[in-house]
């Protein structure tokens, strides 16, 4: 396993991946800057907080939800909570040993960290990983519990489903280890699932991400697949196969049930994708690759980082085109939400590194329409922040300026050891942030969220 500086500790556990032990609710200790009156509203961030204090592999860690309020220009609190889970509840049992039932051979899928996005539906805030169901929370973090859509979800459902802006379904998927490996849902704005279908894929592979268009969605079938044998004997379950095809699958969103149509990629893994559109004759994706993953297995996260890519499908010819849109690895891709599944012009990633304690962060704003120009906001030496998400100034139009509005991300202070919430102007990232405000308290480094504006 790959250590941090020094050896002491496994990277994933290291610096400002470190877990913390108390839940808490405190009031910012300052603000920066001045917080713009029009947010009114939470933004969450999901992340691995092992409640034992360890864990195997940073994808592990029990879910921990953190939350800053926001009120007509005043930040009013801040919150940690756990995802109580059967995980949480039952400290440093192997989730194997809690999930799978051996009489019945199956897996109860309430058994989940919850550990990696928070998400907004019909009314419901769901706490995500993806192999389980959902956890549904409240708004001060309290959990109501596993959510299965009144039974029609019976798979694990992935951390990456996406609402549609035009219709206000919630698209997403399931993978499993058996047959059918693979499961897309379709959900309607009131939180029905109208859509149910079973995708044919030769084997279990991890799929961590989709992409959809307005009337399609994108499936990634990529070499990294589960090995049964290698898990039965303690080892990794999931690792790199040459042997296996890249592809991408394109599925009609609604209406019968229509065949995948696959088209073969060069090898890769993508984690994150930026977003897809389509045109008459054209699906284009875009997301964070890297050319091989865990080729020794998931225990060591060395080998390529993850740059912007982008892929363009030829529905009349089959034919595919690659192109590698920036060398400087970044990853957790975001777009305008008013722009899921649409054409877009701009999209936002955060620097990535595999240092416990990189010198900083940076956070980078792609031009797409002008050949993919990068422009960077750079944090202070010390200063590491993690995935930043849009939020619209105000309600956005389909055809308005779909970069009118800010970025909010965590960010950590190293010589402070506390955190703070960055508010970024998104339209000029080479500006001091709007606003900062400051937690006394650390927040420790997480994957994905979202900003849940107040409703009128």
């Amino acid at each position: 396993m790959t250590k941090a500086a020094g050896g002491e500790r496994p990277l994933h556990l290291a610096g400002n991946n470190a877990p913390i032990a108390q839940e808490r609710t405190l009031r910012p200790s300052k603000v920066v800057g001045s917080v713009p009156k029009e947010l009114s509203g939470q933004y969450f961030r999901n992340g691995p907080n092992p409640r034992t204090g360890r864990s195997s592999h940073y994808f592990a860690g029990d879910g921990m939800i953190h939350t800053i309020a926001l009120d007509d220009g005043t930040a009013t609190w801040y919150r940690n909570r756990y995802v109580r889970t059967p995980l949480y509840e039952n400290p440093g049992t192997p989730r194997f040993a809690l999930a799978f039932d051996p009489v019945n051979q199956r897996i109860n899928y309430r058994v989940t960290t919850a550990n990696t996005h928070l998400i907004a539906h019909a009314g419901r805030l769901f706490a995500l990983e993806e192999g389980g169901f959902p956890y549904e929370v409240t708004p001060d973090l309290a959990t109501i519990g596993a959510f299965t859509f009144d039974g029609a979800l019976r798979t694990p459902m992935t951390a990456h489903p996406k609402a549609c802006p035009i219709t206000g379904e919630l698209l997403f998927f399931g993978y499993r280890l058996r047959p059918p490996y693979l499961t897309f849902y379709r959900a309607s704005a009131t939180g029905e699932v109208l859509q149910t279908q079973a995708v044919d894929l030769p084997r279990a592979v991890m799929m961590h991400d989709f992409a959809v268009t307005e009337h399609h969605v994108i499936f990634m079938d990529l070499p990294v697949v589960f090995d049964e044998g290698q898990a039965a004997a303690g080892g990794p379950p999931w690792r790199w196969d040459d042997g296996h095809r890249a592809r991408f699958g394109i599925l009609a969103r609604a209406g019968a049930q229509t065949a995948v149509r696959w088209f073969d990629v060069a090898p890769c893994y993508v984690w994150h994708t930026m977003n897809a559109f389509e045109t008459d004759d054209t699906i284009t994706i875009t997301g964070t690759r890297v050319a091989t993953l865990w080729r020794r297995g998931p225990q060591d996260p060395g080998g390529d980082l993850p740059t912007l890519h982008q892929w363009v499908l030829h529905l009349a010819t089959g034919a595919v085109g690659e192109t590698p849109l920036d060398d400087t690895p970044s990853e957790y891709p975001r777009i305008a939400d008013a722009r899921i599944g649409l054409s877009h012009r701009y999209g936002y990633t955060t620097s990535f590194s595999l240092d416990a304690e990189p010198d900083h962060s940076e956070i980078y704003r792609y031009d797409l329409a002008s050949g993919a120009v990068r422009s960077v906001h750079r944090f202070p030496r010390g200063h590491t922040c993690g995935e930043a998400v849009l939020v619209p100034r105000h309600p956005i139009a389909r055809d308005g300026h779909e970069d009118d509005g800010y970025l909010m991300t965590f960010a950590h202070d190293r010589s402070q050891d506390t955190s703070y919430l960055a508010i970024l102007d998104a339209t000029d990232l080479s500006a001091d942030p709007v606003a900062e405000i400051h937690i006394p308290a650390r927040i420790p480094s997480g994957f994905h969220g979202n900003w849940i504006p107040v409703r009128p």
